[in-house]
């Protein structure tokens, strides 16, 4: 496995500068068609699932942390207030605070539930110096976050669903969890204090495990503050298990934010607050992308996917049709044309597609394929190659 921090920038995805700051990486052109290409199928997938996205602000008032508990608990790791008037403002540690004031800005009635809410944020958390690294410990974090409001019926359906849409994402990602854990509380201060709310909602998620039939581990301790979670691991390149997504169950936020739902006995209910996120942070994901793959990306992630290799200037007129047919088709195609035709392809070597036209290929209207793992195709004609490659990566395929 290949260490993120230094294929990282070697790669030109990602850098750091001191006048920046620490924890706070910028994304290189490469490292953000990465991040983009994640958004997007993330977005695509949950919006196929019945999520509704929203955008919500990077900052909140100080009030709007203490109710929802994380000025309490989670106050060491937020950044400092900043005064504005009257009024101290907060970079947000979390998303679900804005998302339950949302929830509660209109009446929802039992027919509209389960509403899930879904965005892609930014939020802050004040890291130690010393512990930042690389796009795994970062300061501000954009998060693939969502919150699904539901009756107590049908949480363990929607816990359901989200572990599989995990399980999907994880498969076109070509990454492996290392476990399933079942984070529990343990002593001390750090949770809030609703035993019987603590007690329902690890019956719940612990019903969803043992039914799905998957293999996890308890561990007291690692549940958020307001709830118990599921939370997926994984390992990094030095052997440390990190949390890449998580689903939660969450009696707390609700009763602190007053939401309610009406029933079908026009009464006021109490709706269970679902959190859950499909990759974690896009930062770690990438990072973890970087150290699987090497920076051989699954074609649909790759920041270039075909480069176009003429084996001299006299095919240059075909191998810029050919990208212009490319882009025309949604694909990220470049032309190679400085060098030996050799030493282009081991530039090349982490491209999914490499294309030559030669003399040979112009003559018979066709393109020579080789792929990246060093397979080389039968000659054929340039529409059949981009049909299939268009619909791998419409597949979010990790096959070539």
């Amino acid at each position: 496995m290949h260490d993120h921090r230094k294929l990282g920038r070697e790669l030109g995805l990602f850098d750091t500068d001191p006048l920046i700051g620490s924890g706070l990486p910028y994304w290189l052109p490469d490292g953000a068609t990465v991040r983009h290409e994640l958004e997007e199928f993330i977005r695509t997938a949950e919006r196929r699932a019945g999520y509704r996205h929203v955008y919500s602000p990077v900052l909140g008032k100080r009030e709007l942390y203490e109710i929802s508990g994380h000025w309490a608990h989670y106050r060491d790791d937020m950044f400092p207030p900043m005064q504005l008037g009257g009024e101290q403002v907060v970079l947000r540690p979390s998303l679900c605070p804005h998302h339950a004031v949302m929830y509660r800005s209109r009446s929802h009635s039992d027919r509209e539930l389960p509403l899930r809410m879904a965005e892609l944020g930014g939020m802050y958390r004040s890291e130690l110096s010393g512990v930042l690294g690389g796009l795994t410990r970062v300061r501000a974090i954009q998060l693939n976050d969502a919150h699904i409001f539901c009756t107590e019926d049908q949480v363990a359906e929607e816990v359901s669903g989200a572990l599989e849409l995990i399980r999907s994402a994880h498969t076109a990602m070509g990454i492996r969890p290392t476990r399933y854990r079942l984070s529990l509380p343990g002593p001390g201060g750090k949770y809030v204090a609703a035993r019987r709310l603590w007690e329902r909602s690890i019956t719940m998620l612990t019903d969803v495990l043992d039914r799905t039939g998957l293999s996890y581990e308890a561990a007291e301790g690692e549940a958020a503050f307001y709830g118990p979670k599921i939370d997926i691991q994984f390992t990094d390149s030095a052997g440390r298990e990190f949390t890449l997504s998580t689903v939660q169950v969450d009696f707390h936020q609700p009763e602190q934010f007053d939401l309610h739902y009406i029933g079908a006995d026009s009464a006021k209910h109490r709706p269970v607050m679902v959190h859950r996120s499909i990759i974690g942070s896009v930062e770690r994901a990438v990072a973890h992308l970087i150290e699987v793959h090497g920076g051989a990306f699954p074609a649909w992630l790759a920041p270039t996917q075909v480069i176009v290799l003429p084996v001299s200037a006299a095919e240059a007129v075909h191998a810029e049709a050919l990208v212009e047919r490319c882009l025309e088709l949604g694909l990220r195609a470049e032309i190679a044309d400085q060098g030996s035709l050799g030493a282009r392809i081991r530039e090349s070597r982490l491209i999914p597609y490499h294309v030559v036209i030669g003399p040979k290929e112009v003559a018979n209207d066709l393109v020579a394929v080789r792929l990246r793992d060093g397979q080389r195709l039968d000659p054929l004609p340039a529409g059949e190659l981009l049909s299939r490659i268009t619909e791998l990566i419409a597949a979010r395929s990790t096959e070539l």
